[in-house]
């Protein structure tokens, strides 16, 4: 290495060193302003609830909008999440009930919601999910509610129907499928193990790559690379979280057939989130079973301008052959147009439950 490039390294090495230096000391000063936060909030008996979904929100959308590179909008969130996770577990880290095991997409999602401080709580089944926060076992859930692929998680939608639980947030996870194994070819593989949406998910290549071997479903993706690694012959689909923690190698990556293959996650707590400036607000519904019922019900908010995002059928399960509808709107409860459109169908629907406003996923 030349002298001249020696000198050259050095001076920009140096001003390197000294812009971390200075990210150092911005960092613990956030994080002292975060405990004055707190501090504020537990004298005036608003210390119940640390973690403020809109708040954070607001924070990630002021960051984007005044990025101007190299870093992209989806690492500076990353890092954002980061220093308010860390920030955060100064006062208390957070509990999130997700659908375990580790390895899971479902950790994933939670981990990109709320940092690596938070305290993992993986559960066994969706139900147990519910069941830790509404018994105040956990501070928050994450649960997938609908695929782009495979469509909604039916399970989610039934609890939804009866929880006291409210939607404070969502996650968009890009979902990456691999096939996990110890096998060194595919020709070595006999048994296929995954949660029965990520089988689906593959179902194209599965019939390409591995018509003969047996698909097996199970409870989740971190559960089947558990199976793989411990038989001969097996293999599990799952993600990168999972192949890093049951130290499985991918015998064959990216297997999903749809190339934008996408999971919403819901983020459940016992508090509603407020206004962030882009928000999404969800509700079940009933009509009645008549010509014109349902368009009915969404004429008020085809008259205050509000769109609809998402309409999503489901058996009511307490009457036969009747069905409630899950909903998806633009816009916060609170604002003017939503909240008179939701005044007026409550007028309307036999049945109405505002299951939370909340803002907009960041990517």
């Amino acid at each position: 290495m030349s002298d001249d490039l020696q000198r050259e390294l050095a001076l920009v090495r140096r001003q390197i060193d000294e812009v971390d230096d200075d990210l150092l000391a911005l960092l613990n000063r956030r994080a002292r302003l975060a405990q004055q936060v707190g501090e504020i909030k537990a004298r005036h008996g608003e210390a119940g609830f640390i973690y403020r979904p809109e708040r954070e929100a607001q924070v990630l959308q002021r960051i984007q909008g005044m990025n101007t590179g190299p870093l992209s909008n989806e690492s500076l969130t990353w890092f954002f999440r980061e220093v308010m996770s860390a920030c955060l577990s100064l006062e208390q880290p957070l509990g999130i009930a997700f659908l375990g095991p580790l390895g899971t997409f479902s950790e994933s999602a939670a981990v990109k919601h709320f940092g690596h401080a938070a305290r993992l709580l993986p559960q066994v089944s969706i139900d147990d999910v519910f069941r830790e926060v509404e018994a105040q076992h956990a501070d928050y859930a994450v649960v997938p509610i609908e695929n782009s692929t495979e469509g909604a998680v039916g399970r989610t939608l039934d609890l939804l129907l009866t929880t006291p639980l409210k939607i404070c947030g969502e996650v968009v996870l890009r979902i990456h499928q691999h096939l996990l194994s110890k096998e060194t070819a595919l020709a070595g593989v006999h048994k296929v193990y995954s949660h029965a949406q990520s089988l689906a998910q593959c179902h194209e290549w599965l019939n390409r790559s591995l018509p003969l071997a047996q698909r097996v479903p199970v409870g989740s993706n971190a559960q089947a690379a558990q199976l793989a690694a411990a038989e001969a012959g097996a293999a599990a689909i799952a993600g990168q979280a999972a192949a890093e923690r049951y130290r499985l190698p991918e015998l064959a990556s990216n297997i999903e057939d749809e190339p934008n293959n996408t999971t919403r996650f819901a983020v459940l707590g016992r508090q509603d989130a407020g206004r962030s400036g882009r928000d999404k607000t969800s509700l079940i519904m009933s009509a009645q079973n008549q010509t014109g019922a349902l368009s009915g019900l969404l004429a008020p908010f085809a008259d205050a301008g509000v769109s609809m995002t998402r309409l999503e059928s489901r058996p009511a399960r307490h009457t036969l052959w009747e069905y409630v509808f899950f909903v998806d709107l633009d816009g916060h409860r609170d604002d003017e147009s939503l909240r008179r459109a939701l005044a007026e169908l409550a007028q309307r629907a036999p049945y109405l439950k505002l299951l939370g406003s909340y803002p907009v996923a960041a990517y």
